[in-house]
Parts: C-alpha cells; structure tokens; sequence
C-alpha cells in the first residue's frame, strides 16, 4: 500500500536515526545515557496511594474533556503559577502535550488563509510533532532559525509580510527544547501581537516551564493577559511528564479561548482517547501539589551547577535559562557523537537530528543535545568523560 504523499518528505525520527549511527559501533566504555529525555528523578511518593484507591475506575469510561475535578485543579494551578483566571470549561486535559499539539492543529488551523495555502510557523530546531501536525493539515511548515544570533528564539517578526499572513499557527516553546532558551515577556508580548496583526494563533508549548535555574519563565497566557491580547490568540500546552517526572502517565493539558476549545473538544469528542479516569485521579492530585515540584527543580540545579564547574575551562559553554539539555557546540554533531560513543560509551543526540535543512543549512548540525536526566553522579561522569574527549 502507497504511503500518503504528504509524509514522504518527512525525515526519520531522531532515534532510529541515532541507533543506526551508533549501534553497529562497539561503546568505548560503561555507556551512560544522556539522550532521551525522560526523566528519572522520583515520582511523587502518594502517586501510587492515589491509583490504588482508584482501581474500579478503569471499569467506567472517562469523561473526555476531564473529570470537574480535575479541570478544577488545573485550572487553579494556573491561577497559582500565572495569576491568571482561565475557567474549567477553556482547559481539557491530554494524554501528554503530544496529542494536544498535533491535534489543536486540526483544529483550528484552516485549509486556506486569504485565498492561500496556509503557513505554519516553526522554530528550527523543534520537537518534530510540529512539523507532522503542519503537514496533516495541509499547511506549507516555515522553518525559523532559533539560533545563537537570535537568542536561540526564533525570530517571527522579521519573516515577510506574505508568509505571516499566510501563516493559521506559530509554534514556540519555551524554555526550548533543545536550547533551553527563556522566552521573556517583551519577546512574548511582541510575538502576540504579532499574531494579533497577522491573525494567527500561537501554540505556546510550555512543558518545561517549572524547570528553571533563576526566575520563572513567564507564560503565554500571563502575557496575553496583560496586553490585552484576544484569548482566542493563544493555545498553551502543559504536561505532568517533566515538572513531575511522570513521563509514563502521559498527562496534561491544553489550556485556550472559548471557541478554540469549543472546536479542540469537538475532536475530541469524535476521535481523541481520553484519559483513563484514575489517572486524571491522579493528575488532580500531582497538579495540586507543590512540595515535590521543589525537590525536582532542586536536583536539577545542582546538575546544572555540575555542568558549569565541569565545563568552566571551555569557552564555548553556556547553561541554559531552563530545561534539561545542554545545547553543546561542536564542529559536527554526528561525528561528535559517533566519536563519544566509540571512544567512551556516552551516548548523546546529534543537534542536527532535532532541525531542519533550510537554505542549504542546518542550525542543528554544528550541536549536540545532552540530557541531564540520569540521577547526579552518573550524569556527572558522563559530562566529564563528554568534555575530555570533545573539548581537551
């Protein structure tokens, strides 16, 4: 059977991509990993109090927008860590920010804009769901370079006036991944009213955003509100994955205007898989809760206080403002991580894997991405075996 047109130019995922750069290579010593993204620092200890207590409710189908109560709590984090009042009924909750990035696009971008095919905005480099939900909708993906000339943002405003109106979605997420830039609120402010000018809606993908080494990185709804931005211009998307290492449980949500909720439900509805109710039993639980989100931001400062006395001889290092990548400068991302690989046995992500070629150019290729995921003492081993043998 014929594959779908649309998906023939896509390029392999990052992971297949990285196992056949490096499997076929013996590892030059205990391999520690830092590529994927998965955190492994504890869970919340009442995590499996609450899913027990809540076994019969895998016996009932779950409400498919959530359970009230855990809208509620959601919505009240939001008021908690925005100051922003965003009601139950503009929330819905997501197995993962995954699903509620590619299917917000089927949403609620159009087939056409003005006449035109439409544009979706993407930075580059980017989490590759972006990329997938532009073609599924027919739109033509913009790739924006996000690059260390522009902060590592990418810069919306200084594309042609006939791309942005064209353009139905700008994706943007901060802290980024892979980067770990901040996006701040005069970048947020402009970059909304931007959206304003050119009548598109940014989906803002903020699932590492209780991850931070300084300040917390404001929000797009915080932003929207006080520059009075239509809520309608706005999707944020947030996970229980990162700010509470529970990546299995593939929860979150997908805060947004009325109508674009109204329109993001009704798919929902017709073929969305809603989450399981103990989990959301859970997920109220986990979104209520503070103390464990603390001790996990804790455990990542001290890693990226590691990374920088490790690293304090090589010039071209920088921490990033949040996350949990480091976006290390190389001279080519993959012989550098075949290099590591083969030399050490620490296996990291070649940055041009995570981009796309533009121009001729991709702003991955000279990077590699290294997660700081792995409990302390191994990712500290692994960043010392990572820097004597790419920068001494």
């Amino acid at each position: 059977m014929d594959t779908p047109e649309r998906f023939s130019n896509l390029p392999e995922y990052a992971f297949p991509r990285l196992r056949k750069l490096l499997d076929s290579t013996p590892a030059g010593g205990e391999v520690v990993h830092l590529t994927i993204g998965e955190p492994r620092h504890p869970m919340p200890d009442f995590v499996g109090e609450v899913l027990a207590a809540n076994m019969d409710g895998f016996a009932k189908y779950p409400p498919n927008e959530g359970t009230p109560e855990l809208l509620g709590a959601i919505s009240g984090w939001i008021g908690r860590r925005y100051d922003v009042d965003v009601g139950p009924e503009r929330i819905m909750a997501l197995n993962g920010t995954r699903e509620g990035l590619f299917n917000a696009a089927l949403a609620l971008s159009p087939e056409t804009k003005n006449g035109k095919k439409p544009v979706v905005l993407i930075p580059n480099p980017f989490y590759q769901v972006y990329a997938v939900a532009a073609v599924e909708v027919g739109a033509e993906p913009v790739f924006v370079p996000a690059t260390e000339e522009t902060g590592f943002l990418p810069d919306f405003a200084a594309l042609p006036a006939e791309i942005l109106d064209r353009a139905t979605i700008a994706y943007l997420c901060s802290p980024a991944n892979p980067q770990g830039s901040v996006a701040s609120r005069d970048y947020l402010a402009g970059l909304l009213h931007l959206a304003q000018k050119h009548d598109f809606r940014l989906f803002a993908d903020e699932c590492y955003c209780e991850l931070y080494r300084t300040a917390p990185p404001p929000g797009a709804l915080q932003v929207a509100v006080a520059e009075g931005i239509d809520p309608e211009r706005v999707a944020v998307f947030h996970s229980l994955s990162k700010r509470s290492n529970l990546p299995g449980l593939r929860s979150g949500f997908v805060a947004a205007g009325a109508e674009s909720m109204k329109h993001i439900r009704q798919l929902r509805a017709y073929s969305g898989a809603p989450l399981p109710l103990p989990i959301q039993r859970v997920s109220e639980r986990v979104w209520a809760e503070e103390s464990h989100v603390v001790a996990n931001r804790a455990l990542y400062r001290q890693k990226y206080e590691d990374a920088a006395e490790i690293f304090a001889g090589v010039n071209s290092f920088r921490l990033p403002e949040g996350g949990f990548f480091l976006w290390l400068p190389v001279e080519d991302g993959e012989q550098a991580a075949l290099k590591l690989w083969r030399e050490t046995g620490v296996r990291v992500l070649p940055g041009a894997y995570l981009a796309r070629e533009v121009g001729g150019h991709n702003p991955g290729k000279g990077y590699i991405r290294v997660a700081l995921v792995a409990p302390r003492e191994e990712t500290q081993r692994g960043l010392m075996r990572l820097r004597d043998c790419l920068y001494t």
